[in-house]
């Protein structure tokens, strides 16, 4: 994306799009342009989203839009002009639904604390109108997809790089367990390099926050020049990736301004379980195991809350935790991608090494590592797998390392040293719950060790270059 201003018309800036986004916004007699609609938001919410190949002239007087031809420069190709002497525009300018209060910490510390504390809203948007009481079902009209054509999926095949492939693998355990399709999740950074068979009964879901990561709207689009079948979930509307995949779901989080991803990853997870509870409603999952979950979703941002309540408690411990450099996380199955994430957090907004592994995956290796110096934060859920966990934990204990679990009941001391307990949802819903405490642990962590939170070092809200 390039600005450019010749110093002999310094009334005039040119701007063109060629792989990273650029938005042009539409103010009262005045023009701005830049790569996310937060830039100017305070001055207007009328914006035109370039594609790649746009090259756009901004005057006082208006705005030109030139679709340049493959490989050519210069006017080649269909000249669009501003709305006012061209009603036949082929870029419409949109009206997006930010305030300014979005980008204003109203009172936090950072934007991220803010972010997690919104996330009980959040997920009662991302719900809004999708939950069915009747048939107790998801109702997705975005998705594009009848109940014939959701009956023909064979596979499904989710793609997101960072804290969306996480969500991506949630989603996949979620469509396996309730609608029973295969399902599986990759990082699309490696999907487009590997020369992957696509097959046409197959739902490839791209998952986004901000709809330009590059390593994912490249797969998107080598999806599309296979045939493939392709919806997103993504959280700004109009971005790339939501025009390129034509069907799928908003999040509606609203801005997400702190790097570190919290809210977004939230609705994301919740937009897999609606997409789960749809598949499987057209197949073979029962009324009352439908009626089951949209009862556990409605009861979601209430349980949230409960959760955020208990913060104190949790920035407690991550003072005492946050003076080790290694953790391990571990998890098994539902509690398998809440883990990675949670490593996630905690590394890239702390800068403390953390390393996620399948809670079966110990003893074939890693638990040489453990002991007094590397203590293990481990998720913990009510289920059918508790007792195995237990075992694991048990055997870190004898090693002597010591234990963080995120559990729905207190653990005994000879178990762990701590317990963060979370209320008790479905448990195909748990897994949501069980990551907000780890948010939270990251967040203090880094606020202990007086980190940069919202704009950690080497890291990009939006990942627009491979």
């Amino acid at each position: 994306g390039v600005a450019v201003v010749d110093a002999e018309e310094p009334d005039v800036v040119v701007v063109a799009r060629h792989g990273s986004p650029l938005v042009i916004g539409l103010g009262e007699r005045e023009l701005f342009a830049a790569s996310d609609v937060s830039a100017f938001v305070r001055h207007t919410r009328q914006v035109i989203h370039l594609d790649d190949g746009d090259l756009a002239t901004l005057r006082p007087t208006g705005y030109q839009i030139t679709a340049l031809s493959s490989g050519y420069s210069g006017s080649s190709g269909a000249s669009v002009s501003s709305p006012s002497s061209s009603p036949a525009a082929t870029r419409q300018p949109q009206t997006v639904s930010l305030e300014d209060a979005d980008h204003d910490v109203d009172g936090h510390p950072h934007f991220m604390h803010k972010e997690i504390h919104e996330q009980p809203q959040t997920v009662a948007r991302a719900l809004l109108g999708r939950l069915d009481e009747r048939f107790a079902t998801a109702h997705l009209g975005g998705l594009g997809l009848d109940a014939r054509a959701s009956r023909e999926i064979a596979r499904v095949h989710f793609l997101g790089c960072g804290s969306a492939y996480y969500a991506g693998e949630a989603g996949a355990q979620l469509v396996e367990s309730l609608a029973r399709i295969p399902a599986r999740a990759e990082p699309a950074s490696e999907f487009r390099y590997r020369n992957p068979v696509i097959e046409p009964d197959t739902l490839y879901v791209a998952v986004s926050q901000s709809g330009e990561t590059a390593d994912t709207l490249a797969a998107v689009q080598e999806l599309q020049r296979k045939g493939g079948r392709v919806i997103g979930i993504v959280n700004v509307v109009g971005s790339t990736l939501a025009r390129e995949c034509g069907g799928g779901m908003y999040l509606h989080a609203g801005p997400e301004v702190s790097v570190t991803s919290t809210k977004a990853y939230t609705a994301m997870y919740v937009a897999a379980a609606l997409l789960a509870l749809h598949l499987g409603r057209v197949r073979d999952l029962s009324h009352a195991d439908g009626r089951r979950l949209v009862e556990g979703l409605h009861a979601l941002p209430g349980q949230i809350e409960e959760v955020l309540a208990g913060e104190a408690a949790i920035a407690e411990l991550a003072a005492g935790y946050a003076r080790y450099h290694d953790l391990m996380f571990i998890g098994r199955v539902r509690g398998w991608p809440v883990a990675r994430e949670g490593a996630q957090k905690l590394k890239e907004v702390s800068y403390l090494h953390a390393e996620a592994y399948p809670a079966a995956e110990l003893k074939h290796g890693p638990l040489a590592l453990i002991g007094p110096q590397l203590p293990t934060v481990a998720v913990i859920p009510d289920d059918e797998l508790l007792d195995k966990n237990v075992s694991t934990l048990m055997e870190i204990r004898a090693r002597r390392g010591g234990v963080l679990a995120v559990a729905h009941r207190k653990l005994p001391p000879e178990v762990a040293d701590h317990t963060i307990v979370v209320p008790k949802n479905q448990p195909e819903l748990d897994p949501i719950l069980l990551g907000i405490p780890l948010q939270l642990l990251a967040y203090h962590a880094a606020v202990t060790l007086g980190r940069d939170v919202d704009r950690p070092r080497n890291l990009a809200k939006s990942v627009t270059v491979e």
